[in-house]
């Protein structure tokens, strides 16, 4: 048999497995293609964009016809001031948010595991949910109307600083009413995953501790969080991942060019030069810088958890 022909053979033997794949599992393969759909839409066809960075981009002229710049604006952004500032700020938040907000969750569904009474724990789960469902704008409304001079937390600060203003127009304020109304808002539906992860714990390990004379507490440290470490892990990491990506919506609804040393952040200065200025090609090379650095720092990250614990991404 010639080469031809083997080449040929094996074509045709893929061919019909692949007939025989789709006609056994076919349903499950329109159900995800939704999802492939999107995500090759949103998530892969933009990535185009990107060489909009390395160009003097001009929509009449398209990134094909644009003129090719180099690092210029890579060069323009660092050179500037704002680079320090935002970047700094970017961190700042997200490791607050990290330090303060990640516990937040897992200590919600440890605390909800240990309530015997189903109707208070459906109560509070469905308290602690509903902030999530709510939309950003309308939780900035409410964040601007609490911490205003004259609103309930704004007028409390005011008698006991005496400063006599809204909150949000205070510079060293700005980090705490962030990450706060963050945990507010995200910490009880991001404890689902750790409420899930509980639900696969043994009871033979609650019992033996028990036996053993374990306490409440005792159960927690020694059973329950080794049994969800690695969901634990997990979720870090994809923060960790997250560490530049700071949300742009939430910052551009709540501050003012009063507050910017402290409240602009990568994604806001992005949105402010790209539909403000309308300079694209520089708000595309912060955005590339951006996504570069969330890369680097999931891949460290899971190298070290790798290497640490058996817990990682890949």
């Amino acid at each position: 048999m010639s080469t031809r022909e083997v080449l040929l053979d094996a074509n045709d033997r893929g061919f019909r497995g692949f007939i025989r794949e789709m006609r056994r599992n076919g349903s499950l393969y329109l159900i995800v293609l939704p999802v492939i759909i999107f995500y090759f839409i949103f998530h892969y066809m933009p990535m185009y964009g990107v060489l909009m960075s390395f160009q003097d981009y001009s929509p009449r002229l398209g990134i094909s016809g644009s003129e090719w710049v180099g690092f210029k604006y890579y060069k323009m952004f660092f050179s500037s001031p704002d680079a320090a500032r935002s970047i700094w700020n970017t961190l700042k938040i997200s490791f607050c948010s990290i330090v303060f907000g990640f516990p937040a969750p897992i200590l919600l569904a440890l605390l909800l595991n240990e309530l015997k009474c189903m109707r208070f724990k459906k109560l509070v789960q469905t308290v602690s949910y509903l902030p999530h469902f709510i939309s950003m704008v309308v939780i900035c409304g409410m964040i601007r109307t609490f911490v205003d001079a004259e609103g309930i937390i704004g007028s409390l600060y005011a008698k006991i600083t005496g400063v006599n203003a809204s909150m949000l127009m205070q510079k060293e304020t700005f980090l705490p009413i962030y990450v706060l109304s963050n945990i507010w808002q995200g910490m009880g539906w991001d404890s689902i995953v750790y409420l899930a992860a509980l639900t696969a714990v043994d009871q033979q390990l609650y019992e033996a501790a028990e036996l053993d004379g374990a306490g409440r507490i005792r159960k927690i440290v020694s059973v329950t969080l080794p049994a969800i470490s690695t969901t634990v892990v997990t979720m870090l990491i994809l923060k960790l991942g997250h560490v530049m990506s700071v949300g742009y919506e939430k910052v551009i609804l709540l501050y003012n060019p009063s507050i910017y040393d402290t409240a602009d952040i990568v994604s806001s200065l992005v949105y402010r030069v790209g539909f403000e200025q309308q300079n694209w090609s520089y708000s595309s090379a912060i955005g590339l810088f951006n996504s570069v650095v969330n890369l680097a720092l999931v891949v460290i990250t899971n190298t070290i958890s790798k290497k640490i614990s058996d817990a990682s991404l890949w």
